[in-house]
């Protein structure tokens, strides 16, 4: 089977013009972020914030070129914009709390006014997300998506952190996805549906995009996809409060989000930031996880509470918001996530599969 590369791909975008300007799309200086990888191709194309509406048009044309390459599986064409802010006086104040003190602004992209995605036959779109990294947000996420498809859900998960995306190797899907023409199909592992960025570019290679490209790589990941039925979709958000989690707030019809955080206080800090932003943007939380609560000898039986214990519980009565339960850490669970078997799948017996098992039960009962 022939390969497509990158320069067949810009040899296909040359052959594209701007209607509005002299030129094709790659000469112009429009085409950013080519990535070629088994096939699959992704690109950006940088445009005029305001002629945004009309460039749709363009921008499938791009992918249909690329898309008729001998070698081409797949192909993801996104719109992005620079768009310069407003001069400060131009920019308006945030609205009045009581007392008169100003409420905090949240980003550069309000919610008012920002119309939501569409995602036919999806009920439910939730949120799993931490104020910080390395807090187990991807683990809780793989191992929550396979126990709600133990209690019947159908389940999927979109795999939302461009940058280091994990979701492939702790469901152990390996591959590329298959397209019809016009939408990419969704991988699966332990029964749940599942997309990612990571599927699509080289792993050993760095996503080096800007803000607005993988923005519009999160909006085309979740509308370009065919997700089939699905109860519920788990967006595995990336840690923070930046401009992909505010686009993911206010595009994606949310009906809550779930807070991943461990019981060290600078954790629950940074916890803290993630469950008031999506308060902010008018997202429901449904309440906070505590991962890596204790230690549980396997040995000797004995519990230890290496990071404290108790903190997101009361952390979540303090903030007024559910409790969903505690995670202890064990070796079980990073050994299993490394293998791409996550725990609650190949082991549903074991304390920490029936752990993330009650979690689901709390989460169902919310839907």
């Amino acid at each position: 089977m022939a390969r497509v590369s990158e320069d067949d791909v810009l040899e296909a975008l040359r052959r594209v013009g701007d209607p509005a300007r002299d030129g094709n799309v790659v000469d112009l200086g429009m085409i950013t972020g080519l990535v070629v990888r088994d096939g699959n191709v992704a690109f950006s194309i940088e445009i005029e914030a305001a002629r945004a509406p009309e460039m749709e048009s363009l921008r499938r044309a791009c992918e249909q070129v690329v898309a008729g390459l001998p070698g081409a599986l797949s192909v993801t064409a996104v719109l992005t914009a620079e768009r310069a802010a407003p001069p400060p006086q131009q920019q308006p104040q945030p609205p009045q709390q009581p007392g008169g003190q100003r409420a905090p602004r949240i980003g550069r992209h309000g919610s008012a006014g920002s119309q939501k995605m569409e995602l036919p036959g999806i009920k439910a779109v939730v949120a799993v997300a931490s104020g910080k990294g390395g807090v187990g947000k991807s683990t809780v996420t793989a191992n929550l998506a396979v126990s709600l498809h133990r209690l019947g859900l159908k389940v999927g998960i979109l795999d939302a952190d461009i940058y280091g995306p994990s979701m492939p190797r702790m469901l152990g899907i390996s591959g590329q996805p298959r397209s019809d023409g016009e939408k990419l199909e969704t991988m699966r592992g332990h029964g749940v549906a599942c997309m990612s960025i990571g599927f699509l570019v080289d792993p050993d290679q760095p996503t080096i995009w800007r803000g607005p490209m993988v923005m519009g790589a999160l909006e085309q990941l979740l509308g370009d996809v065919n997700w089939g039925e699905l109860d519920i979709l788990l967006v595995d958000m990336p840690p923070g409060t930046g401009d992909a989690q505010l686009t993911m707030a206010q595009k994606v019809p949310l009906v809550g989000a779930i807070i991943v955080s461990t019981p060290q206080d600078i954790a629950l800090i940074d916890a803290r930031k993630g469950l008031n932003m999506f308060r902010q943007t008018n997202v429901p939380v449904m309440g906070i996880i505590e991962n890596m609560s204790y230690y549980h000898c396997p040995s000797c039986g004995h519990r230890a509470e290496i990071f404290g214990h108790g903190g997101a519980r009361a952390t979540a009565a303090e903030l007024g918001c559910d409790f969903l339960g505690e995670i202890p850490l064990h070796i079980s669970l990073r050994e299993t996530s490394d293998a791409g078997t996550p725990i609650a799948a190949s082991d549903p017996a074991s304390p920490q599969a029936e752990a993330f098992m009650a979690i689901a039960k709390e989460v169902k009962q919310r839907l």
